[in-house]
């Protein structure tokens, strides 16, 4: 193959050192013979040899070195995809479009996943290569419909083609069943020769013609292109050459070619089964997609939009702006994510986060398009609209889910590609096995328990038939007996539904290989702050330095042990050089200046008690330690004992109260001001109600619990003790950089890790880990760091994630035996005349149906349960 030369479009360059650093990455690779990145026109040209690297390798060199080549992600529907093979084809058509960096076809979906570089291709020559391989793409013509209501009418109309098919080869094949009967059961001879001076071979003949043209042509047609176009073989391949193969025998012999027996009947009755197996497989399809279309058809349609005057205008959803206010009554859908900003009441957010309780809602809180609003009215400011809305992020997450498939769909894969070579090349071996030793092979069929009584060898031993008929027989029953169709739908069909489960539940996996490697997880590491706790603080403890404490509201404190309240001892009166006032007025007005939560509650807490603030000057975050800050002309400092010690304060006259603070699981924080300590203040977090409840399931997973936090041994052992986790299993004082290195650390025994947090501070550690899970919050559900997103704020929904991996791997497993059973059973009863054609090509029809249909039952899982505990006797 030539090279190829292609055209980037790069972002991120900021001077002409970036574009050197780029080229220079990408010279590196192999088979990239120029390189050459305009920073003036934020532009690059590459040459490379494609045989030695890929477009994808391009842009991940371009990607390591820190910079972004643009590329663009569309989805196209493939309409008559027949097997896994088939999808292959169009999957490596695609791929050999300059320009295309990755394609993933899925069989199960019908639906081609494609990034390319609109640099150097289009959705046109997308189109093109799907057509040119022999299949039809649904083009996103401009028009009225979009593009998925133009996907849903091209389904329709062809399970509506199939079924038309079906019945019109049924009632053509109806009275040849007639004729099979009295051949197998009856043995010949019942009916009359001839029907009105007609033999009943022609009238066989003219019955079964109609249907090996219409039902046949498009398995015909469909063979030719992939073997002489595509070079391949797939399963309409098999179909041709078992249906024809019955046809032209019959034609010959009742030409008075050869001398044998008639198989009308069975030639057209394999195309009737194969074609009712079609249609009931394009029904399995559209319901596996069911729950997706679902959460599509819950978007609303229209909003009423309220201007600046007061004024009411009912819009197309469509025409909803960023930043217009809209009108949401009770019983009606909120149209897009926004922000309430005025009015109060209960949102049913059920169908996001599969949550049933409805969740209180007012001015300030967000809320997601699509929710219903239960009661009050509301006043929605729209933040996020089109494909920007939580629920076009869930169906874009879902659908690239389905797209990635397991690594165990490699095994289906790796099968399918040589599969109908090989059942080609065993019914060709037996066909003529059976020609050449008629008389031995029937007497060992004969041999075989039970196997005998089944039409096939006898009859040749007998003479029933000829030996070449026979071996004609065979051929067709071995050839139409294999399926590869259930070895490509057993993995995308289970995964497809339970990504559908996950997003009914508020669990989104970004890809098949995130669901499959959920449930291999031997460890989940969790963030403290904001995963097992509210992340809500508090402002709890103020605490003089001499000795005089005083906690606030009188000294009742709540802490974090089991989420119950503890009341701290009476207060004692401070002295009068250090009070109260005096540590809390210093604290928040040098923490005033900080955005971390700690530093708000402290600020929060001298607020409510009325305590006048100082403008803080010179603020520093010391990350991890706390802050620095000149409050009055004094040096303030806000923070750990690190903090104190390194700017040459003892602590040891606060370690009593530090430690009694942080048994607590309270979070103390030492005060000083001028060069000395001041007192103490201390923040509370909630644990969340069900925090206890998630570390038990995953303890009874036999999975280790374990907790990473910045906080103090002393405060991260309470929470640890308050939730169940061992405190030999808590990893305290880690800075949010070294989180990571923890969780490689954990790794590195060989533990498989799901690091759970909240996306954003975690982000590194999310990455590193084998699983990277994120809490959302219902709207952020595009976390890039994390490979499964959570859109409650519910650590339960960690086990949930597991379980739904569990029970949909369970199901592939399922599927597989099945697939790789039916063809290791009935691939050798074919090969030794054990069946007649025409019940190979039902039972391999059937194979699909089942497979599917068992991925459907799948659809009744909700994950408040171990699957194989509920479901084991499937």
């Amino acid at each position: 193959m030539s090279h190829r030369k292609t055209q980037l479009d790069i972002q991120g360059m900021s001077c002409a050192n970036c574009s050197q650093t780029i080229t220079e990455a990408l010279q590196d690779l192999d088979g990239v013979e120029t390189a050459s990145i305009n920073y003036a026109t934020d532009e690059g040209t590459v040459e490379y040899d494609p045989e030695t690297t890929s477009l994808a390798e391009i842009y991940a060199a371009v990607d390591d070195a820190g910079y972004e080549a643009v590329s663009t992600a569309t989805s196209i529907a493939i309409t008559d995809m027949t097997c896994s093979n088939c999808a292959e084809t169009n999957q490596e058509a695609l791929e050999d479009v300059p320009g295309v960096i990755v394609a993933e076809v899925n069989y199960a979906t019908d639906e081609a996943s494609v990034e390319y570089n609109p640099a150097a291709t289009d959705r046109e020559q997308l189109y093109a290569a799907i057509e040119d391989a022999g299949y039809s793409p649904v083009r996103d013509d401009e028009g009225e419909e979009s593009e998925q209501d133009q996907r849903d009418a091209a389904r329709s109309e062809e399970i509506r083609r199939q079924l038309r098919l079906t019945l019109f080869g049924a009632a053509l094949s109806l009275p040849l069943i007639a004729f099979m009967v009295e051949k197998l059961i009856l043995g010949g001879g019942a009916l009359p020769e001839t029907v009105f001076g007609i033999e009943f071979g022609w009238i066989e003949f003219l019955l079964a013609t109609p249907v090996q043209i219409v039902l046949g042509r498009p398995f015909y047609e469909n063979a030719y292109t992939a073997l002489v176009k595509n070079r391949t073989a797939n399963m309409d391949v098999l179909i041709a050459l078992g249906s024809s193969t019955a046809y032209l025998y019959s034609v010959v012999v009742l030409l008075g070619v050869l001398a044998g027996s008639l198989y009308f009947d069975t030639a057209a009755l394999i195309l009737v089964f194969i074609t009712l197996g079609n249609y009931l497989e394009a029904r399995s399809k559209g319901q596996a997609g069911e729950a997706l279309q679902q959460l599509l058809e819950m978007e609303a349609d229209t909003a009423t939009v309220v201007d600046e005057d007061g004024n009411e205008e009912e819009l197309p959803l469509d025409e909803v702006d960023v930043g217009d206010r809209m009108k949401v009554r009770p019983g009606e859908q909120i149209p897009t994510d926004g922000v309430v900003v005025d009015g109060q009441s209960a949102v049913d957010e059920s169908m996001v986060t599969g949550e049933s309780v409805p969740v209180e809602k007012e001015e300030g809180d967000e809320v997601v398009g699509s929710t219903i609003n239960e009661n009050g009215v509301l006043v929605v400011e729209a933040t996020k609209v089109g494909a920007d809305t939580a629920l076009q992020q869930i169906v874009q997450t879902v659908k690239e889910a389905q797209s990635r498939q397991p690594d165990i769909q490699n095994l289906a894969d790796r099968i399918s590609a040589y599969f109908v070579p090989i059942v080609i090349a065993n019914a060709l071996l037996w066909g003529l096995v059976w020609y050449l030793f008629p008389a031995a092979l029937a007497g060992f069929v004969d041999a075989l328990p039970l196997l005998g009584l089944v039409a096939g060898g006898p009859a040749v031993a007998g003479g029933g038939v000829s030996v070449f008929e026979f071996s004609v027989v065979v051929f067709a029953s071995a050839v139409l007996i294999a399926c590869p169709c259930a070895l490509g739908l057993a993995t995308p069909a289970a995964t497809m539904v339970g990504t559908s489960i996950g997003a009914k539940n508020g669990v989104l996996f970004k890809g098949g290989d995130v669901l499959e490697r959920a449930k291999d997880v031997d460890t989940v590491v969790f963030d403290k702050t904001g995963t097992l706790t509210t992340g809500e603080m508090e402002l709890t403890d103020v605490v003089p330095l001499d000795g005089a404490r005083t906690a606030t509201d009188g000294g009742n404190g709540t802490a974090t042990d089991g989420g119950t309240q503890t009341v701290s001892s009476g207060t004692e009166p401070a002295t009068d050089e250090i009070d109260e006032e005096t540590v809390l007025c210093a604290a928040a007005s040098a923490e005033s200046g900080s955005e971390h939560p700690l530093a708000q509650a402290i600020v929060e807490g001298a607020e409510e008690r009325g305590i006048a603030l100082a403008n803080p000057t010179e603020f520093e975050n010391v990350p991890g330690h706390g802050v620095r800050a000149t409050v009055d002309g004094d040096e303030v400092l806000v923070g750990n004992r690190k903090l104190i010690r390194d700017n040459d304060i003892d602590p040891a006259p606060a370690e009593d109260e530090l430690e009694r603070l942080e048994s607590e699981g309270k979070t103390a924080m030492l005060v000083a001001r001028g060069g000395s300590l001041l007192g103490l203040v201390a923040d509370a977090d909630t644990v969340k109600e069900s925090a206890k409840e998630a570390v038990g399931a995953l303890h009874d997973r036999n999975l280790a619990v374990q907790m990473i936090t910045g906080d103090n041994e002393r405060t991260a052992g309470a929470v640890a003790e308050a939730v169940g986790i061992d405190p030999a299993n808590v990893r305290a004082e880690v800075l949010p950089e070294d989180k990571a290195d923890a969780v490689e650390e954990i790794q590195s025994s060989g533990s498989r890790a799901m690091m759970v947090g909240d996306g954003v501070n975690d982000a590194p550690a999310l990455a590193t880990a084998y699983v990277g899970t994120a809490i959302g919050s219902g709207t952020d559900v595009a976390i890039e760091a994390a490979d499964v997103t959570l859109m409650r704020d519910d650590p339960l929904d960690v086990v949930k994630a597991i379980r739904i991996s569990d029970g949909t791997l369970q199901k592939i497993k399922q599927n597989l035996f099945w697939a790789l059973g039916y063809n290791t059973a009935m691939i050798p009863l074919a090969s030794l005349g054990l069946l007649q054609p025409a019940l190979a090509a039902a039972a391999m029809a059937f194979s699909s149906v089942s497979v599917l249909s068992n991925s459907l039952l799948f659809r009744r899982y909700t994950p408040d349960e171990d699957y194989r505990l509920l479901y084991r006797w499937r």
